[in-house]
């Protein structure tokens, strides 16, 4: 038996929302909330900040439902907002400084094959660990596919800041992959030893 909330279109829970029903409301949340969520929190440094920015979202959709136009799909609009939720909550929180690459010192890639290494959630875990100018521009670049123009427009920073920022942050998710994969061949052969 399908959900209610499935039989509903996108369409009609808009004409809902906009109305102001709050039966339509609650389907619009529980239908996009569980994806959102899965966004704000790879943003998020902890779980209540994901909650904020999840409750930020979805006041701004309420709010501007009447803007979206039925061009492209409402999912992608949604995400968008959320997205640009999380960006706007943490730039007034953290102060994005651009960093400035020295050819002096290029960063040498670890191995490209550590990351085929891991598990989805253990990679998400690290990506969490980075600094936030590193984690916000791997998340927009890597996940969400936007361009180093458009992670530099979002961000009030250069397009080199972007592609500087999305170079360490691959760096440190390597070196940290490495330096995990190191300790668990460490730990197993130390168990080996042991029996």
């Amino acid at each position: 038996m399908r959900s209610p909330n499935k039989k509903i279109s996108n369409e009609d829970l808009i004409k809902g929302c906009i109305a102001g029903k709050p039966h339509y409301q609650k389907l619009l949340y529980q239908r996009f909330a569980p994806k959102m969520f899965g966004i704000c929190l790879r943003y998020a440094k902890e779980y209540q900040q994901a909650e904020d920015i999840l409750q930020e979202g979805f006041i701004k959709i309420y709010n501007n439902l009447h803007k979206f136009r039925g061009e492209g799909s409402f999912e992608g609009w949604v995400r968008r907002i959320f997205i640009n939720s999380a960006i706007e909550h943490y730039r007034k929180a953290v102060p994005l400084y651009p960093i400035i690459d020295s050819d002096h010192n290029p960063l040498r890639i670890v191995d490209e094959t550590v990351f085929s290494q891991l598990a989805a959630k253990d990679l998400l875990d690290l990506v969490q660990q980075l600094a936030y100018g590193y984690r916000t521009v791997f998340n927009l670049y890597v996940i969400e596919g936007y361009s180093h123009k458009e992670i530099a427009n979002m961000l009030n920073i250069s397009e080199g800041t972007s592609k500087s920022q999305l170079a360490r942050a691959r760096y440190m998710l390597q070196k940290m992959i490495k330096e995990q994969l190191e300790q668990t061949y460490i730990d197993n052969e130390q168990r080996i030893r042991k029996v």
